[in-house]
């Protein structure tokens, strides 16, 4: 097997896991426990949402456009077979605030928008400052792909567990009620 069918293959794994982060934000108003940190970030689905459903010329993707979780097409979506492929996601964890699309196949970032960082201003002149933001911003952006790891490493604790059941049922429930 190839890379490109190997990842074609695991694909849902990306798309349970948008699902899974959408209904675990929506479950306490934004606000996901991750236990790793012991405590609390927010996590928004907001403005944008890429469904896909069927495959070869039965194909689909649907745009489904929003504020927050007021997503109502996309939750429709869902409890028709639609599966997230990618969410526009705004993240805020120790003060600091990232928006970010996150695509499912690959767990691609894109569009990214990094936290406003105490260093501005006019820097081309002080290379000592100019390297001091780019460090900031790398630190960032790593920051960033942790906090992401974190959540799928959940995800991931969650979908292997003998309470999966429990958990998905909890979803299907979340989605069904999102229709009304």
């Amino acid at each position: 097997m190839d890379l490109v069918d190997l990842i074609e293959e695991k694909r849902f794994l990306g798309q349970e896991f948008l699902a899974w982060l959408w209904y675990k934000s929506d479950e306490r108003g934004g606000a996901v426990f991750v236990p790793e940190i012991g405590g609390d970030i927010l996590v928004v689905f907001e403005k944008h949402m890429l469904l896909e459903f069927g495959e070869g010329e039965a194909h689909e993707k649907l745009v489904c456009r929003g504020l927050m979780t007021e997503l109502r097409e996309a939750r429709a979506g869902l409890a028709l077979g639609k599966k997230p492929e990618q969410a526009r996601i705004r993240l805020e964890r120790d003060n600091h605030e990232w928006n970010l699309t996150l695509k499912a196949k690959l767990f691609e970032f894109q569009n990214v928008r990094l936290p406003k960082t105490e260093a501005g201003g006019d820097d081309r002149d002080d290379p000592a400052a100019m390297e001091g933001r780019i460090l900031d911003q790398i630190g960032l952006y790593e920051l960033a792909v942790r906090t992401v790891d974190q959540l799928f490493r959940m995800f991931l604790q969650s979908r292997t567990s003998p309470d999966w059941e429990a958990e998905l049922a909890k979803i299907r429930a979340w989605v069904r009620k999102g229709m009304a």
